[in-house]
């Protein structure tokens, strides 16, 4: 069974559904309210948990209600929490407003995220028994490129999402094996709003690129062959929290199993095409079961050339 192990973000998600999401100084009125279970490092754990594959956290939950629930949440998924520290003060929280197109807005307080600095001899022992190590950029950057410099020391493939958008050190970069940013990632690491040219630049630094580009699917990069793109179902959206996520954590278990590439990208955009009809972070994630019926059912979804 392919081995993951995701060194993350634990949030709770404080969600909002509203007709459409305030301007500046504007008040609107909400039709409902809910608390989920979320953060980039917690959501992509509980994709790879629904998606198949034995997965681990490595990150933090605050001393305080949200905290108990954020770990109960992961154990209830299957995830493995045992390095998941428990920091003094108040959990990681993001407020989150999504609108009846299944557009969101998001604002995140790092909380117990940021007291994880650095790895401890067992997070490294850890991330030398994974077939994967899943990053993104919600724990402070020390840590996320101290987890991939140690991953490449140690034979581990790392998959980076590069969220919330920032500069990269060159570390960072020089130990990523697969780059995952959305197009406005993209847009912000290259100055270039093309995709195909945004990767272009992208595989300067990194060996593989994925762009994932929402309901036109996901553009493939990777040195010395030309890019493809693979498209996505094609569905209604209520909700797009954690759809890229879910693509994530879909695609590393998918490409720990050994699937050609574009057979994992085309499994990877089913899994994200049933999140993104159900409301939720984590609470939007298909099973293993889902994602093979409904992948089952497409008989064309094909790779194209970019």
């Amino acid at each position: 069974m392919t081995g993951i192990v995701v060194l993350g973000s634990t949030n709770m998600d404080l969600v909002a559904y509203v007709s459409r999401a305030p301007a500046r100084g504007e008040t609107v009125t909400g039709r409902a309210f809910r608390t989920i279970p979320g953060g980039k490092g917690a959501n992509q754990a509980v994709a790879v948990a629904r998606a198949g594959a034995e997965v681990a956290m490595i990150g933090a939950v605050g001393a305080d209600d949200f905290g108990a629930r954020l770990r109960a949440n992961l154990e209830h998924c299957a995830v493995d929490t045992d390095l998941l520290r428990t920091a003094e003060g108040p959990s990681g929280t993001a407020h989150i407003v999504v609108d009846d197109e299944g557009g969101n807005a998001i604002v995140v307080v790092p909380g117990a995220n940021a007291t994880v600095v650095s790895l401890s001899h067992g997070d490294e022992a850890l991330i030398g028994t994974a077939d994967i190590l899943l990053l993104q950029l919600e724990l402070p950057l020390s840590v996320v490129t101290e987890g991939a410099v140690t991953a490449r020391r140690l034979g581990v493939r790392t998959v980076l999402t590069p969220a919330p958008a920032r500069p990269l050190p060159p570390e960072l970069l020089a130990a990523t094996d697969l780059l995952v940013p959305n197009e406005h990632e993209a847009a912000a690491l290259t100055g270039l709003t093309d995709p195909r040219a945004a990767a272009e630049a992208l595989l300067r630094d990194v060996p593989e690129v994925v762009i994932t580009l929402g309901a036109a699917g996901c553009l493939y990069a990777s040195r010395g062959a030309e890019p493809v793109t693979v498209p996505a179902p094609r569905v209604t959206a209520v909700d797009t929290t954690a759809a890229g996520d879910t693509f994530v954590g879909a695609l590393a278990v998918a490409l720990g199993e050994g699937r050609p590439v574009p057979e994992a990208l085309a499994w990877a955009q089913t899994a994200a095409a049933l999140s993104v009809q159900r409301e939720g972070a984590t609470t939007s994630m298909p099973y293993r079961t889902e994602i093979e019926a409904a992948f089952g059912s497409l008989d064309d979804l094909e790779a194209d050339p970019a």
